[in-house]
């Protein structure tokens, strides 16, 4: 261990040391999501303290570990054996453990694996303690500027492809609250264009690799945002968290509410498929909508 980690222990130690930490427990920890410098103190002790790390990938929390100066067992505990893996994490709370729960960056469980886990240690009998701490969510919406109000949704990742993309779309231009997406760089440029085609100037806001050394935030109206990618190839590249503003919704926004959703929907469903879900987005009455969908169809032709 070396002395620089071994002050940050003790620091860790006397900021997070008097909380009780029963055994038995689960802590499911937030790490950083691109700046090792953002973990908290309490992360920090807990990671200390604890018998073993159940991990996203033991191989990237191996790293944060070492950075730490901490040796932990890691157990495997990702997307694809969560179910199994959790009821390996459950017999050692049984015999009285504690174990913390890590995903490769951010809070746990919101689109990460994690969630399978708690509800097995809690079906269990065992007790789940959350220890905050970064997530992109909430970093891309503090810096987004969206003066509307009326909350936000968490979205997170789209459908890969096919209708259940487009109507996932669908559903996100249609919202009054602000929408907050993820994207890998690989499909990044589709998404751009499939927002500039639905959300026409509704602002967003684009962050790219936050928290690490070339992050990128900017906003601009959706339907610049392929442009903007466009103009420098650098700009696709890293992990990408959008934020698609709140808009104030009055009367006269309806209708081009509707046309956005219906020219979306009309895109990869039938005509009275698309039109029943679209009154299911917007609130709208069907008999109205089919006959604007019927339009549409024909301005189509």
């Amino acid at each position: 261990m070396t002395l620089d980690s071994s002050l940050l222990l003790k620091a860790a130690e006397a900021a997070a040391g008097a909380q009780q930490y029963p055994a038995g427990t689960l802590y499911v920890v937030a790490t950083p999501i691109g700046n090792l410098a953002d973990i908290t103190l309490r992360a920090i002790h807990v990671l200390s303290l604890v018998d073993a790390v159940a991990c996203e990938d033991t191989r990237h929390s191996a790293q944060l570990m070492r950075h730490l100066g901490l040796d932990k067992p890691l157990l495997a505990v990702h997307e694809h054996n969560e179910r199994e893996a959790a009821q390996a994490v459950v017999a050692r709370l049984g015999r009285g453990e504690r174990v913390a729960y890590v995903s490769d960056a951010g809070t746990p469980a919101v689109s990460d694996p994690g969630a399978v886990l708690v509800a097995a240690a809690q079906a269990a009998g065992h007790r789940c303690v959350p220890l905050p701490g970064a997530s992109s969510a909430l970093v891309a919406l503090s810096v987004a500027g969206d003066t509307v109000t009326g909350g936000f949704e968490f979205v997170g990742f789209l459908p890969a492809k096919g209708a259940e993309r487009q109507r996932a779309l669908a559903a996100v231009a249609a919202r009054a609250s602000a929408q907050v997406l993820f994207e890998a760089p690989h499909r990044i440029e589709a998404l751009a264009t499939a927002l500039a085609g639905a959300c026409g100037a509704r602002p967003l806001t684009v962050c790219r690799e936050l928290t690490k050394q070339f992050e990128n935030v900017a906003t601009m109206p959706a339907d610049q945002l392929p442009a903007w990618l466009a103009a420098d190839a650098n700009r696709v590249r890293g992990e990408f968290v959008l934020v698609l503003h709140g808009q104030a919704v009055s009367s006269g926004d309806d209708e081009a509410r509707a046309t956005a959703t219906l020219q979306t929907l009309l895109a990869e469903l039938p005509l009275k498929q698309a039109v029943s879900l679209a009154a299911s987005l917007t609130g709208q009455a069907r008999n109205v909508l089919y006959e604007h969908a019927l339009r549409l169809k024909r301005e189509l032709e």
